[in-house]
């Protein structure tokens, strides 16, 4: 791998690991979860249009107004995505809420039989039924499960089927850069979520610690306006199929640092719905056999050169 690969490579392991935990943090913020979204959306917008003056580029308005149609609606499903994705992590364990929201490639799948009249193969339903499967065990409805709730799983769902919507629009978007398509929808974000702050969470009537401001400015700065800088740098210059695999950071270390550090429960049928979901989410998104091939590839080079 080229220098310039590993840089990026780096680059998506990071932003990956730093995505992981941002339902931890969020946990913690005693914040409605709609001052949270909001304080992530305005916070990251305000980043990266410092990120573009800093790098001496202004947004390209004429391509942005061409996807105007498409970046509204993504934007405003953007931070209702947020707002049940923290509702979720208060609501249920961390662990449980990661699941749950990473049933949105499987939501994505069906959803583009509707839309995009797609067909699925054979491949994909056997994904779509074992995500499903395996978010049945890691709901706890088999068993009892200590501190899962069923709202904070349905709201896990819901910001699942609200990122599979934003992904679709997305895909309808043309030749936009990906940094101002993220601005314009973190813009459209906090204007949409301002009014619900205002009126469903009375914001201004909140009293506000030095502590809570700090959690935000690291929810807004690092988890978000950083976060996505590396993400969109590592993604230009790296294969899809290399993205896929190393996106699973982001649910493994969510898991892992909230059951290690922070003592949430997770229980062994939970364990194995966890392998099941993140399995059929990789094995419907990344061409296995190519896997195996390029595997089998590397090793043979690795052999000759032994040799």
């Amino acid at each position: 791998m080229s220098e310039k690969n590993t840089r990026s490579l780096i680059w998506l392991i990071t932003s990956m690991t730093v995505f992981g935990t941002v339902g931890i943090f969020s946990k913690y913020i005693p914040l409605p979860s709609g001052v949270i979204a909001f304080a992530r959306a305005f916070i990251g917008t305000l980043f990266l249009a410092v990120f573009l003056l800093v790098r001496k580029r202004k947004p390209d308005c004429e391509k942005i107004k061409k996807n105007l149609k498409y970046l509204i609606p993504s934007g405003i499903a953007l931070g209702a995505n947020w707002i049940l994705f923290f509702l979720a992590c208060k609501t249920t364990t961390v662990p449980t809420a990661t699941l749950s929201y990473y049933l949105a490639p499987t939501i994505l799948v069906i959803l583009s039989v509707f839309i995009f009249k797609e067909k699925l193969s054979s491949k994909q339903i056997i994904s779509v039924s074992v995500a499903l499967f395996g978010m049945v065990l890691a709901s706890g409805v088999i068993g009892d499960a200590e501190g899962v709730s069923i709202i904070g799983i349905i709201c896990g769902i819901c910001a699942a089927l609200l990122y599979a919507v934003v992904v679709i629009f997305n895909k309808l978007m043309r030749d936009i850069d990906p940094v101002d398509k993220t601005l314009v929808q973190f813009v459209i974000s906090s204007v949409a979520l301002l009014p619900y702050i205002l009126l469903a969470e009375n914001a201004i009537a909140l009293e506000l610690e030095v502590s809570y401001i700090v959690y935000a400015l690291i929810i807004g700065i690092i988890h978000t306006g950083a976060a996505y800088v590396l993400y969109f740098g590592s993604v230009a210059k790296l294969k899809s199929s290399t993205v896929a695999i190393y996106s699973y950071i982001d649910p493994i270390i969510s898991i892992l640092v909230s059951t290690v550090f922070f003592e949430e429960p997770i229980s062994l049928l939970a364990i194995v719905g966890a392998a099941l979901i993140l399995g059929a989410s990789f094995f419907s998104e990344v061409d296995v056999k190519t896997l195996f091939q390029k595997a089998k590839s590397l090793k043979n080079d690795n052999n000759s050169s032994q040799n």
